[in-house]
C-alpha cells in the first residue's frame, strides 16, 4: 500500500514548462500560474535518498493552514488547491534573499546563530547578541538572520541587511517590507503554535516579486520541512539539563545513511521499510499538531500520480 500511495516522480507530459526540484515539480502555465506539486521525495547530501508516504500532502496541507492563517498579515502566491499535492501559484520572481527568522539560539549548520556564537561570534547577521546566553535560549527578541539565495546550487551565504542593500540584492523598501512581513509572520506562528502546545522555534521564508512589483509570499510557510519547532512541554526541563529540546525527529533515515556510508562519496544503501514507514508517522504527527487538525489521507486514484494528473486535466491545454 505505501509504494502505491508513495508519489516518487510527478512527470506530467500534458503540462508545458516544467521545472524539476528537489521535492517539488513545477509547471509554469503561459498565463502566468505556476502548477505547484510536492512530490514525497526524501532530500540529504545533495541526493534523492527515497520517498515518504503522504509527506507531499502534509507539506502542502501544513502549508495551506498557515497561508490562510496569515492572509491577513500580507499576501500569498496561492489561487487554488486541486488536489491535496498541488497548490495554483501566481508565478513571480523570486528575491534573491532566503528570509530566516530565529527566536532561540539553535541550529546545526554553519550559518545557524547557535553555531557562530558556540565559535565565540557575537556579531552576526549585523546583530550583536549578548554574551552569556546558553543553547537553545531563547533570544531578547527574534531576529532576522538573512542569507543569500544560491540558485545555482552554490551555497547561501550569510548577509546583513546593509550587505543586501549594499550589493543591491533588494531596495531599501523591498527589505523593510520584507523585514516587517516575516517578523509578523514569525509573531504569529510562535502564537499559533503556542496554542497548540509547540514552540516555533525558527523558520525560513521566500517572497518574490508579482508582475505589478508587489512582494508576496512564496513556497511554503511553517511545515515541518521549512522550520524548526519544539515540543514545549519538554523545553524548560531539556534546557536546564544542556540537552536539545523534544522535536518532531524525522532524521531517521539520514542518521541511518550516515552511520553506514558517506553519503556524499559511496552509494546509499536501500533504506529499510520501517525507517520509512516512522518517518512518514512523524510527518502525519507534525501535521496534526501544528494544525489540530486529523490527518486524512487522499485515496482515491489507482497511484497518488493518477489522482493528480486527473485533479490537473482542467490545465491541460491551457493558453
Amino acid at each position: 500500500m505505501s509504494e502505491l500511495r508513495t508519489l516518487s516522480d510527478a512527470f506530467i507530459p500534458k503540462l508545458p514548462g516544467r521545472y524539476k526540484g528537489k521535492v517539488r515539480e513545477n509547471y509554469d502555465l503561459p498565463d502566468g500560474r505556476r502548477i505547484i506539486i510536492a512530490t514525497d521525495r526524501l532530500s540529504a547530501f545533495d541526493v534523492i535518498l527515497t520517498s515518504i508516504p503522504f509527506k507531499g500532502q502534509v507539506l502542502t496541507q501544513t502549508a495551506r493552514y498557515w497561508f490562510e492563517e496569515t492572509a491577513d498579515i500580507c499576501p500569498n502566491h496561492v489561487l487554488a488547491y486541486p488536489d491535496p499535492n498541488v497548490v495554483i501559484g501566481t508565478r513571480l520572481d523570486i528575491l534573491p534573499v532566503e528570509v530566516v527568522v530565529r527566536g532561540y539560539l539553535a541550529g546545526t549548520t554553519s550559518t545557524s546563530v547557535l553555531t557562530k556564537y558556540r565559535n565565540g561570534e557575537r556579531d552576526m547577521y549585523g546583530i550583536r547578541l549578548p554574551d552569556g546566553l546558553r543553547d537553545n535560549a531563547k533570544l531578547p527578541q527574534p531576529i532576522i538572520t538573512p542569507t543569500s539565495k544560491a540558485f545555482d546550487g552554490g551555497h547561501d551565504e550569510p548577509l546583513s541587511g546593509d550587505e543586501i542593500l549594499a550589493q543591491g540584492l533588494l531596495t531599501a523598501e523591498q527589505w523593510q517590507t520584507v523585514s516587517a512581513y516575516a517578523l509578523a509572520l514569525f509573531a504569529r506562528g510562535q502564537a499559533r503554535a503556542a496554542e497548540r502546545g509547540l514552540i516555533l522555534v525558527d523558520t525560513k521564508y521566500e517572497f518574490g516579486t508579482d508582475k505589478d512589483g508587489r512582494i508576496v509570499l512564496a513556497d511554503e510557510i511553517h511545515t515541518p520541512d521549512s522550520s524548526r519547532y519544539w515540543i514545549a512541554e519538554g523545553y524548560e526541563q531539556a534546557f536546564a539539563a544542556g540537552t536539545r529540546p523534544p522535536s518532531f525527529d524525522k532524521d531517521f533515515v539520514r542518521a541511518w545513511v550516515t552511520e553506514r556510508c558517506n553519503p556524499y562519496t559511496d552509494p546509499i544503501p536501500e533504506i529499510p521499510a520501517e525507517l520509512i514507514e516512522q518517518t512518514s508517522a512523524v510527518y502525519i504527527q507534525a501535521y496534526e499538531m501544528i494544525t489540530g487538525q486529523t490527518f486524512i489521507p487522499d485515496l482515491s486514484g489507482a497511484t497518488v500520480l493518477e489522482r493528480i494528473r486527473a485533479n490537473l486535466q482542467p490545465f491541460f491545454g491551457v493558453k
